[in-house]
């Protein structure tokens, strides 16, 4: 990698152009130049690098795959919204010299230390930025340019004098070590430092003793204290001398704070620990709407980048458009607007070749609409969606046993049950008895929600098509139809018709779906009866056909009243989306979250808007010390030399009780090492549905403030104790080292 290696730069099936890409010495910056002009074109950092996607794992690669092997070909993927690099090496060597090379390089960026000791690559990383005559030296001058970019409004002369401490050889500049040293100085912690000194006899290191009365007494750590600090001190303590004695350094006592353990996300929920042998009802399910579109909903792109997007963030119901295209070709493309489109096997390919992200591997649910009609085959002549779904997948969706049919007569199938299959929920010809049995000669039902927007959809279908079949042909478009209807086989799409007739006519082996508005409705006047039904048949909820721009609807109140498939626009980053990751991150992020025992009961009382209904102990409290925070990022498009003025707002998100926020007061001009040391306090009535949003802000007395950075968890996953919490940012990537320091307490 570090000679430069030369790499077709791929945009389009015809925009295929060869450059020199080469990583430079620092090990943090790539950049690449043109092969004919010699000039360099663009360059990137490693830190801006999310992940590297092997194969024919993009768009524009999988239609080269037929050119280019998957052994050759790779995806450089951006955080935030800056597009995917697509290269094609020039062998499959190369393309694993690059591909593991950016793994190792990115891989140390997963818990980065906010401390004393962080990391060398984000060393090297401030001191390039920083070294703007890049002669390996920084003078002074280039010192505060570099305290600006930290977000630091530091006295120049307090700067002036960490600067000439660090500067051992009175040089008047800094290099090597020295410039370590005066990072060091920059980034203490005298918080952390006063904390360690509280439980630390000589204030310079905890004994196994000290630290263990440290974990139980603050951190409530009950069970198997004594091996946790031993764990701790052998993972954390850099000094060897330290480690063999059993004690920890206040540099290891800080890089234990700001490591998984001392995350404020309880390390145990991260992996998958809750009951999967529950029916699918039992779940909230981490869900898209339109998942082929990654921008507006009437003239946006339609890509399987939607497909791989959602599917990495952990999505397990994904949505497929199906319409007839040219010569008959199933595309997917929001139907009657100006969206893009793409063929639906490339949609299916995508989804068979996509790691679903988790160790369980739950079935991701795959709602579809068939096509309107097909025309009489002539060459080239394309297959049925079912057929597609066969081949691809590898099994045939209608047969017992490839994918585990049951007796629609009986419960809902376990999780455990479906493990590895994939469900297909859509509309059905016959009865679901009849997919066993043999076809059916009832009619499809005529919606798939209350107020028969899809059967209209499907007479506008009907429209388009404009073309009178002959009998021959009408018998083919059936039997196609007929092929996938034997698809569905759990999810049954019915039309909602109220509560009673539900619970009358209605098995758990059916779904309906709610317009959010209807939704909303339904919550308002029967809002215990719809957690009951919850309890035993699937709910899908979709956005307003208004929301064009793609913009959300708010999940909670769906998950409040135990809405399982609450399907939102993943390509829209805001406090919706937060919300989905922040219930999702936890539970291995397999996509699926266990409902709290009173919404899986179907003589339940539970109505969310009276808190009182839920069986069990009274409110619980929650109270968060807002202490302080580090290296915060700048606002986007911010002018040079800009200072923030940081404010944490802490929100409660759940039933109409719960709901609430509080916020600190905003600290002028130090984005880089701020202290509030304010506590906020919140009363929870029904906490099992409560998620908590921490979110920083840049106060501004004349407009709105701007976005700086976020984190959401599910008040259950929250760890008390002395915590720190690594914001996101507003895609819901991590953005470190940025991090809060807070102390939390939950009492009964």
């Amino acid at each position: 990698m570090q000679q430069g290696t030369l790499m077709r730069k791929v945009k389009s099936k015809s925009w295929k152009k060869q450059r020199y890409f080469k990583l430079q010495d620092d090990c943090m910056t790539i950049w690449y130049q043109s092969k004919r002009t010699g000039k360099i074109e663009s360059a990137f950092s490693i830190s801006d690098v999310e992940t590297v996607r092997e194969g024919h794992q993009s768009e524009v690669l999988q239609s080269l795959a037929e050119e280019f092997p998957p052994e050759r070909c790779f995806t450089i993927v951006f955080y935030g919204r800056r597009g995917n690099l697509d290269l094609i090496a020039g062998s499959a060597e190369e393309a694993q010299c690059w591909v593991q090379g950016l793994r190792q390089l990115i891989e140390p960026r997963s818990f980065p230390l906010t401390s004393a000791l962080v990391p060398g690559t984000w060393i090297r990383d401030w001191f390039q930025k920083a070294d703007k005559n890049k002669d390996g030296r920084m003078n002074f001058k280039e010192v505060q340019r570099l305290l600006k970019m930290m977000n630091v409004d530091m006295n120049e002369d307090h700067a002036l004098r960490l600067f000439q401490a660090a500067d051992k050889s009175e040089s008047g500049t800094l290099e090597g070590e020295e410039f370590v040293l005066f990072y060091k100085a920059l980034t203490q912690r005298e918080e952390v430092q006063s904390l360690f000194q509280d439980f630390s006899e000589d204030g310079k290191k905890l004994t196994l003793l000290e630290l263990v009365d440290f974990l139980r007494q603050e951190q409530l750590e009950q069970e198997g204290t004594e091996e946790l600090a031993m764990e701790l001190i052998d993972k954390y303590e850099p000094s060897e001398t330290a480690r063999a004695r059993h004690v920890l350094s206040a540099d290891g006592f800080l890089m234990y704070l700001c490591s998984p353990e001392g995350s404020i996300f309880n390390p145990h929920h991260r992996v998958l620990w809750q009951d999967m042998s529950q029916p699918l009802c039992h779940y909230f399910i981490s869900s898209s709407h339109n998942t082929y579109l990654i921008e507006d909903q009437i003239r946006g792109q339609s890509s399987i980048e939607g497909y791989i997007r959602a599917l990495k963030r952990g999505c397990r119901c994904l949505e497929v458009d199906c319409w007839d295209g040219p010569n008959g070709e199933p595309m997917v493309y929001h139907g009657h607007t100006f969206t893009s489109k793409i063929p639906f096997r490339e949609v299916v390919s995508t989804l068979g070749k996509t790691s679903w992200g988790s160790s369980f591997s739950p079935p991701p649910l795959t709602g579809a609409s068939p096509p309107s009609s097909h025309p009489q085959r002539t060459e080239p002549s394309y297959p049925s969606p079912s057929w597609v779904l066969k081949g691809v997948c590898g099994a045939d969706p209608s047969s017992a046993g490839s994918w585990g049919a049951a007796s629609p007569k009986s419960p809902s199938p376990t999780l455990q049950e479906l493990k590895h299959k994939i469900l297909l929920k859509g509309k059905k010809i016959g009865r679901l008895e009849d997919t066993l049995d043999g076809p059916g000669d009832e009619a499809p039902d005529a919606s798939d929600d209350d107020n028969g927007a899809e059967a209209e959809e499907e007479r506008r279908r009907a429209k388009v098509g404009g073309t009178q079949h002959s009998p021959a042909l009408q018998k083919d478009k059936e039997s196609l139809a007929q092929a996938l209807s034997d698809c569905v086989v759990y999810c049954k799409s019915v039309s909602f018709r109220g509560f009673q007739e539900a619970r009358s006519h209605s098995r758990p082996s059916e779904i309906s779906s709610l317009a959010e508005a209807k939704a909303r409705k339904l919550i308002r006047d029967a809002g215990n009866e719809f957690v009951r039904h919850n309890a035993w048949q699937l709910t899908r909820i979709y956005p307003s056909g208004m929301r064009t721009d793609s913009s959300n609807y708010s999940p909670q109140e769906m998950w409040n009243v135990g809405c399982q498939i609450v399907a939102l626009n993943f390509q829209t980053a805001g406090t919706e989306m937060d919300l989905c990751d922040g219930l999702f991150s936890q539970n291995g992020r397999c996509g699926y979250v266990l409902k709290p025992p009173f919404m899986r009961d179907e003589e339940t009382a539970f109505n969310p808007s009276d808190p009182g209904s839920r069986e069990g102990p009274g409110p619980t409290t929650l109270t968060i010390q807002v202490i302080s925070g580090q290296q915060l990022p700048k606002v986007a498009n911010s002018k040079d030399g800009a200072i923030i003025d940081p404010l944490v707002r802490v929100e409660i998100h759940g039933v109409p009780a719960d709901q609430a926020h509080q916020e600190t007061k905003y600290i002028e001009n130090n984005g880089f090492n701020p202290r509030w040391d304010e506590t906020l306090q919140f009363q929870l009535h029904v906490p099992e549905l409560a998620l908590v949003r921490f979110v920083v802000e840049d106060y501004d007395k004349t407009s709105r403030n701007d976005f700086v950075g976020q984190f959401t968890l599910a008040f259950a996953n929250i760890k008390p104790g002395y915590r720190h919490i690594h914001l996101l940012s507003k895609d819901g990537t991590s953005i470190p080292p940025s991090s809060l320091f807070v102390h939390i307490r939950i009492t009964e």
